[in-house]
């Protein structure tokens, strides 16, 4: 965790060519543009870190107050 820029740092495996190009056709959010802006990445999460970033986040919601 950064706790100056109040944010969740996660190191993960990075998708591959297929998935990022997958990622760079899809419009996640209606009226927003396509693509990976250059300042992002893709990651790939295994299923099984599910319950520990759960974790961090409930940690960073309760340090920042937000809970």
């Amino acid at each position: 965790m950064d706790a100056d820029k109040q944010e969740i740092v996660v190191q993960e495996w990075k998708a591959d060519e297929d998935m990022s190009a997958k990622i760079s056709e899809t419009e996640w959010v209606p009226g927003h543009e396509t693509g990976i802006p250059e300042h992002e990445t893709v990651v790939r999460v295994p299923l099984r870190m599910v319950p520990i970033l759960r974790e961090a986040c409930d940690v960073a919601e309760r340090r920042a107050g937000i809970r």
